[in-house]
């Protein structure tokens, strides 16, 4: 087994020029899911990742429809029962590059500066699956791969993935895993290899109210029709107390509480005040009290005003006393709580607080839970051993503050976990002009890869 790790990492040493003239030749293809007109394009991509997928002895490769975009599947089985099996996941798709004018190369001709591959999708995330997929040909290409693997890449994540969770629903028996392996993710620093096993959910609400049945003239009706937009104010003043704590009805009751390990391992993270500061040029940072920032960012539930909107806000003045005034409101969901339990406790909220001189109506435009994965898992162990080979520390443990539908939608339909383990940078520029790989550091996720099988094969 040693020996066969061996050749497989020298393997990759050999290669690694072609792996980046195929990451190139991938990222050149413009796939923008968003854009009609680049569907002839998401088609090309989807068939340049089955047609790799065949190059590699990956069985029972397909380009499967969907109502948007296709998914690629294929499969290696080879290692049969009771070896694991493993479901990679990762989407083709790529934000818009605009604007333009901003970027210092062609965004679909891939162009490397120094350390960094520049081009839009380099990192997110046609670099991330063929990291897997590289580290996959080394293993096979040098021995055998010992533990069984499924893929399924899909072209509409950059859009939300709406056509993905009846796709899960039709294939669940295609798609059955042990756990999956989820690439779309990243580290802290080149220096800082990091595994993230916690995702906040989300709850999405739209604050409709109203007052008068049309705008009035502030001076006439000011001081006797209460006035929507002060009323909103005052209600969403009202969704957080003096120590930023949520103030919604049982809001924290179904929390998950951080026990000591887990907040001594987040407490390992190197994310301080200054990096906040930095990162964001707020003047001072704001939170929930007695919980560390990190702490705040990933394991605690939130509740933010994503929008206002009411009355005159053009050039000049107008003296009016508006009808309407809405807000857009968002919660960052941890493991426990539920979207429809939490749209409950904003009513209640309403109904005891709202005054009757305003109507109002709540919208929910979206929702979906949290998702954590066990960190003593064999998946996650065998990847913590791989960091610690390549990077020669251990790595750190990280929950995001953000949400990945897939992840929820794969333990819901399919009785997955996922295992998120990108190899992008915080600087990478994701979404934004001069999107970038860091191409010593994806190296290093390759070997990564490599290690992560043979140590699960074990």
């Amino acid at each position: 087994m040693a020996d066969a790790r061996q050749a497989a990492w020298q393997y990759a040493q050999k290669n690694r020029e072609r792996f980046l003239d195929e990451l190139i030749a991938f990222a050149s293809i413009p796939s923008i899911s968003t854009d009609p007109n680049h569907r002839p394009d998401m088609q090309k991509a989807a068939e340049w990742a089955a047609d790799h997928l065949r190059n590699l002895g990956i069985k029972n490769v397909q380009i499967l429809p969907t109502k948007g975009h296709p998914v690629v599947y294929g499969e290696h089985l080879e290692a049969g029962s009771p070896a694991p099996t493993v479901l990679i996941y990762g989407h083709y798709d790529v934000q818009p590059p605009d604007p333009l004018d901003l970027w210092h190369s062609q965004p679909f001709q891939p162009t490397r500066r120094g350390d960094n591959l520049y081009g839009r999708g380099v990192s997110d995330m046609k670099g991330q699956v063929l990291a897997g997929l590289d580290a996959i040909e080394a293993i096979t290409r040098t021995g055998q791969l010992s533990v069984n693997v499924k893929f399924i890449f899909e072209g509409e994540e950059e859009i939300g993935s709406p056509s993905l969770g009846p796709f899960l629903a039709s294939h669940k028996d295609l798609l059955a895993s042990d756990f999956a392996l989820n690439l779309d993710s990243g580290i802290i620093t080149p220096d800082i290899p990091a595994i993230t096993y916690a995702l906040r959910g989300l709850a999405y609400f739209e604050l409709r109210l109203s007052g008068p049945a049309s705008d009035l003239h502030s001076g006439i009706f000011g001081g006797v029709v209460h006035n929507p937009a002060q009323v909103l104010c005052e209600l969403i003043a009202g969704m957080h107390d003096e120590q930023g704590r949520v103030t919604l009805p049982g809001f924290y009751d179904k929390v998950r509480p951080l026990d000591e390990a887990e907040r001594a391992e987040m407490a390992r993270l190197p994310v301080g005040e200054a990096f906040y500061l930095e990162k964001t040029g707020a003047p001072a940072l704001f939170g929930e009290a007695g919980y560390s920032l990190v702490e705040r960012t990933g394991a605690r539930p939130t509740l933010e005003v994503n929008g206002l909107l009411s009355g005159f806000t053009g050039e000049g003045s107008k003296t009016v006393l508006p009808a309407k005034a809405m807000a857009k409101i968002s919660m960052r969901l941890v493991p426990d709580q539920d979207a429809d339990e939490v749209h409950q406790q904003l009513l209640k909220y309403l109904e005891s607080h709202a005054p009757t001189t305003v109507r109002w109506e709540v919208i929910k435009l979206a929702g979906g839970p949290a998702s954590i994965t066990d960190r003593n898992t064999p998946g996650v162990i065998a990847l913590s051993q791989a960091m610690e080979t390549v990077w020669g520390k251990k790595p750190v443990f990280k929950r995001e503050g953000g949400s990945i539908p897939v992840v929820a939608q794969m333990d819901e339909i399919l009785g997955v976990n996922s295992i998120l383990a990108g190899f992008g940078l915080p600087d990478d520029n994701l979404h934004a002009p001069n999107e970038k790989l860091h191409l010593p550091t994806w190296y290093r996720g390759i070997e990564t890869i490599i290690h992560f099988f043979y140590n699960l094969s074990n």
